[in-house]
């Protein structure tokens, strides 16, 4: 009978994602729109002046917070 051993594939899956890859930003600016649809909302005049508040208030990293 053998033993189990965790081959290195399977290791490599367990480990954690560097944060450097964790993150949205692709230097491109943010739209009020962008924010609504990554937030999961429709894009209605309302959303999307949340979304314009929001971007003045936090900048981009509005969109960080969103997203995973």
């Amino acid at each position: 009978m053998s033993t189990s051993q965790p081959d290195a594939s399977r290791q490599s899956e367990d480990r954690a994602t560097p944060d450097s890859l964790l993150h949205t930003r692709t230097g491109t600016d943010v739209s009020p729109e962008d924010l609504v649809l990554a937030s999961g909302k429709d894009l209605t005049p309302q959303n999307i002046e949340w979304a314009r508040k929001k971007l003045a208030e936090e900048g981009p990293s509005a969109m960080e917070k969103i997203l995973p």
